[in-house]
Parts: C-alpha cells; structure tokens; sequence
C-alpha cells in the first residue's frame, strides 16, 4: 500500500535549463533522511512550465538516481491524451506510480473527470494517485468522485489538497482500507491523518525531510502524542512555504540549504528581499543548516 512521506521535489535549475546534478543530488539527499516517496514534476516541480522532453528527463533522472525510495512520477494533463502520453512515459521510465491532476482550465463535470482518469487507468498497469487541488485547477474533485474512481483496479491513492479535511474523512470512510488518502498541504497533514489518511505529499520535505518523516511515521506507528509535537514544532516553517506562491519561499530555503539554485522559471519570481531575510532568520531559528 502507498504511505508515508512523500516530498513534492523541486526542479531545480542552472541557467534556465534542468540542472541534473542538482536534482540527483536532492534525490540522494532525500533518501538519506528517510522520505518514502519522491514525487518529481508535480506543482512544486514546475511542472507547468517543463518542456516535454524536460518532464521525462526529470522522471528518468529521478527513477535513475533513487534506490530506495519509490517513485510517483507527476503525468498529469488538461488533455487525456497527453496524460495518458505522459502517464505511458512515466511507466516506461520505471516509476512505481504516477500522479495524474485534475484536468484544469477546462473545467470538466464530474463524469468527464471519470471518463478521464478511466482513459488514463486503461492505459498503463502502473498505479494511478488522483490528484486533487482545486485552487490550481478550477475544479474539485468530489468525495463521491473518488469514491467511484477507487473501483478502478489500478487506481490506487488521492493526493488531496482541496483544503477541506471533511472531504479527505468522506473519501476515507467510502473507499477501502489499501486506497491512499494522502494530505497534499503540509499544515493538514496531521488532521487529515487522523480522519484516515495514509501520508503527505510535503513541500516542505524537500527542506526537512527527517523532520516531516518523523511526523508521519510517528502516527502510522501508533505514537499520536509524538506526532502532534513534531507537527507544531513544524508549524512556523509549514506557513513559511506559502508567504508567496509555491514553490518560490520552498525554492529559496533549499538554497539556503545548498541544495540547489534558488532560480525558478517565469513566470515565477525569486522570494521578495524582505521575505528572503525573514525566511533565512526563521531557519536559524528552526535549528536547520544553512550555507
């Protein structure tokens, strides 16, 4: 069953190209603080702004470099053929799943969402997680949606993000036990793992990961108190990621950590100066490294 922590990784760049060294070093630098789950060309990754041939080099350097960590590979279109063309890739290249979003812009009712993830299912034997987020995309995913969508044998997870713990409890109490309901904001990862949840889709893994780790696994293994501590020590850095736009706070703290570039692609901007100051102070605070 997937679970556990999982970092919506950065793409990092150098010159406005892909900078492969980088990226295979935030992969070794994952796995060696515990992150379950590397999910490469999601929101956090840019996704929107990589070229085709970008989107699969990212995959297949990810998939390449990781040894322990499984791979859910962001395949997501607002066309079901280029999700099911990207959802094929990502199979190809050897990821464990692919994340497929909501079909955005188009705003689709309820059965083309159906249609479209059935399409996308049909295409690949590879698990397929859901991913919903409505303020990227324009549409919500209804509990009863997932609900149907989890009939589908190799649909296998939600990656919910809509914000509302209520729809996460729904979805949780209308699928089965091996269906993944995992958080997709930070700060609701602990209230969503409370009304069933199996994980978090972190932004903010890709700066602690040990830390977001330990949150998690701390309530799968029976140890709410421990959870509910990490989760608040967590909290001013939770926030942090989003004083502007993700990724750009999350972009700038992982080259605070040396990490990678703080370069992001337009029309993404840097952090604001004085944001960038209060970012780096919250880190010292926060006890984490910085270069």
């Amino acid at each position: 069953m997937l679970k556990g922590s999982m970092v919506a990784l950065v793409t990092p760049f150098k010159d406005d190209n892909v900078d492969e060294q980088a990226l295979r070093r935030l992969v070794r630098f994952q796995e060696e603080n515990g992150t379950d789950v590397l999910v490469p060309c999601g929101t956090t990754g840019e996704s929107a702004t990589l070229e085709y041939k970008e989107h699969e080099f990212v995959i297949e350097t990810v998939i390449d470099e990781a040894e322990s960590a499984q791979v859910l590979a962001g395949s997501g279109s607002n066309s079901t053929h280029e999700a099911i063309r990207m959802t094929r890739h990502a199979e190809e290249a050897g990821a464990d799943y692919a994340l497929v979003i909501t079909p955005y812009y188009n705003k689709p009712p309820q059965r083309g969402m159906i249609e479209h993830y059935q399409r996308v299912a049909d295409s690949v034997d590879i698990g397929i997680v859901v991913y919903n987020v409505p303020s990227r995309t324009g549409i919500n995913l209804l509990p009863e949606t997932v609900v149907e969508l989890s009939k589908i044998p190799n649909i296998v997870g939600v990656k919910e993000a809509s914000g509302d713990v209520d729809q996460a409890a729904r979805i949780a109490r209308g699928t089965d036990e091996d269906f993944a309901v995992l958080s997709g904001d930070d700060c609701r990862t602990l209230p969503m793992l409370s009304v069933g949840g199996q994980g978090v889709v972190s932004v903010l893994a890709n700066l602690v990961p040990d830390r977001v780790n330990a949150l998690v696994h701390a309530w799968l293994d029976g140890q709410p108190e421990l959870a509910r501590q990490i989760h608040q020590e967590l909290m001013p850095l939770m926030e942090a990621m989003f004083w502007e736009t993700n990724p750009i706070p999350v972009k700038a703290a992982v080259s605070m950590r040396g990490l990678c570039r703080n370069e992001l692609r337009l029309p993404m901007t840097e952090l604001q100066p004085e944001l960038y100051d209060k970012l780096e102070k919250l880190l010292a605070e926060s006890g984490v490294e910085i270069q």
